[in-house]
């Protein structure tokens, strides 16, 4: 199994977050990072796998948790599963090019040591490394709306239909490029509802929980 570099943070943890919109996942895990001096990455993932793979950066922002086809998925686990280099992507769909560019910047920063990751079928990326713990952040979907409403300026109806469709395409992404289903219990560590433990409770709960997972050794939860 894995593990990553040990630096001088406070934890050795790689935290990964999934999250329903409008449930303040991110902003949890910008207090988590800030609480355990490690770095946070959402959309630095997407910079990091533009930079790395030589790719244009508009791209990675298009196709940004979107879902694919069944076709394209199993051509990019194909690929995945036979071993590639950040060379190789030539001659492939440009869906698959970004896939596997975030894929293998996923990696790469796990490699350098704890950090938060934000979405993108990281925990799947990191499924071999024994020092993740995968967390999925939900809220009730009024509490929801109330938060998104506020945030975008907009009415309820309309923050509720922006709230159904990016859950609708974070779910799809998520189903077709890992073995799991998005938002169910059995595919993450633990799951915590942002509306009954409030934002700092939430981010407390996550902290507690690293706490235990490293007093196991690192074991998967």
């Amino acid at each position: 199994m894995k593990r990553s570099v040990i630096g001088m943070a406070k934890t050795n943890t790689i935290i990964t977050i999934g999250r329903q919109f409008g449930s303040a996942g991110r902003e949890i895990g910008y207090q988590v990072a800030k609480d355990l001096d490690i770095k946070l990455y959402d959309k630095e993932m997407l910079d990091r796998a533009a930079k790395e793979s030589g790719i244009c950066q508009e791209l990675f922002e298009t196709h940004d948790e979107k879902p694919t086809n069944s076709f394209l998925y199993s051509l990019v686990m194909d690929t995945y599963s036979l071993g590639y280099s950040s060379g190789s992507y030539t001659d492939m769909p440009i869906n698959h090019k970004v896939f596997l560019a975030q894929f293998d910047a996923i990696k790469k920063i796990a490699d350098e040591g704890p950090c938060i990751l934000v979405g993108r079928c990281a925990d799947y990326a990191l499924e071999e490394y024994d020092n993740v713990l995968s967390v999925f952040i939900h809220a009730d979907l009024d509490s929801r709306i109330r938060r998104i409403a506020r945030i975008y300026d907009l009415t309820d109806a309309k923050a509720k239909d922006m709230i159904v469709k990016t859950d609708k395409k974070r779910a799809s992404y998520y189903n077709y490029y890992s073995n799991k289903k998005w938002g169910a219990a059995e595919s993450y560590d633990i799951c915590l509802d942002s509306s009954k433990l409030g934002r700092e409770g939430t981010a407390e709960a996550i902290e507690r929980l690293i706490e235990i997972k490293e007093r196991r050794g690192d074991k998967k939860l």
